[in-house]
């Protein structure tokens, strides 16, 4: 076997490689700490995002950008939506999901009003479609919030905002903020805990230990993957058909 036959041969096992890759889909994550991949030092607390990645056949690659504390202008002005940008091709997708901490509106650089959420809502959404990729826009997950017993909403007119940006762009949503007020309301107060980051005191990474009613334990980051698999089904987007069986 020469030498030059040996060269043909890799050149076209390499341009196979990078074909292959290719047609790969990527699923890009953009969002905040409830979708975020976490370190070990956080463990248990959990992204939904983290099981999500898991749920899908060899087709598609899932990039989770999403990062804790982050809102839809933090994104933006930490050049991270940049980077998203910069990487899409046609046919991947963008599940959009961001509301915890836009509404901290006394927090500059994070909190946003309605109006500049809804705005840059839109830009993501027009962005990805300049490239021909796909958003789908996923409303903020409930936060653990009882009062006697009684569930409360406490995303103020968030998630109201993002279904109004969805209807006037005709972009895909999946409203994981009635899905998880269902799901928190069927499992009442106290078997909800379960699905968030409290842990007792002595736990390794928490000595004092945690109770934390807005990010997820292992269990919860599960679930909350699931109904969002099972929205992709519900509202008919294409990416569902790469899911595993």
């Amino acid at each position: 076997m020469n030498r030059k036959f040996i060269l043909v041969l890799c050149s076209v096992v390499l341009m196979s490689f990078a074909l292959i890759q290719n047609n790969k889909i990527t699923v890009w994550m953009i969002g905040d700490s409830t979708m975020a991949n976490k370190q070990a030092k956080a463990f248990p607390e959990t992204g939904w995002g983290m099981p999500f990645s898991t749920f899908f056949n060899k087709k598609v690659v899932v990039d989770n950008r999403a990062m804790n504390g982050r809102s839809t202008l933090s994104f933006i002005t930490e050049k991270r939506w940049q980077e998203v940008f910069d990487n899409l091709k046609e046919g991947d997708y963008v599940l959009i999901e961001f509301g915890h901490n836009d509404e901290k509106i006394n927090k500059p650089g994070v909190g946003t009003t309605i109006s500049e959420y809804k705005a840059n809502l839109s830009r993501f959404v027009q962005e990805a479609r300049s490239k021909k990729a796909i958003p789908v826009l996923l409303t903020p997950i409930m936060r653990r919030s009882f009062e006697n017993g009684v569930f409360k909403d406490s995303h103020l007119g968030y998630p109201d905002a993002m279904r109004r940006v969805a209807d006037s762009l005709h972009v895909p949503l999946i409203d994981m903020h009635k899905k998880t007020e269902q799901l928190l309301v069927s499992l009442g107060e106290e078997k909800s805990i379960k699905l968030f980051n409290h842990v007792p005191p002595g736990t390794e990474n928490y000595p004092e230990g945690k109770k934390d009613d807005t990010h997820l334990s292992p269990e919860g980051a599960r679930q909350i993957a699931e109904l969002a698999a099972e929205g992709l089904k519900e509202q008919k987007i294409g990416l569902a058909k790469y899911l595993r069986k």
